[in-house]
């Protein structure tokens, strides 16, 4: 394959990729985030299991 013409392919492959990454930005922009109860649920879920992780070990006491 010629250069120039490599090159040219590869201007247009990158002006189509700029084009849909801006109609996707644009995209998930309009979309409002729902972060109400989903997010506090998820956030209650992250605490809890660090919580469980974090627990002391417990111990059985040797009676000698």
């Amino acid at each position: 394959m010629h250069t120039d013409i490599h090159l040219r392919l590869h201007a247009l492959r990158a002006a189509d990729l700029r084009t849909e990454a801006a109609l996707f930005r644009l995209s998930r922009a309009a979309v409002q985030p729902s972060g109400g109860l989903r997010g506090r649920l998820g956030w209650f879920l992250v605490g809890l299991g660090l919580r469980l992780v974090h627990r002391p070990p417990v111990r059985v006491p040797r009676i000698a």
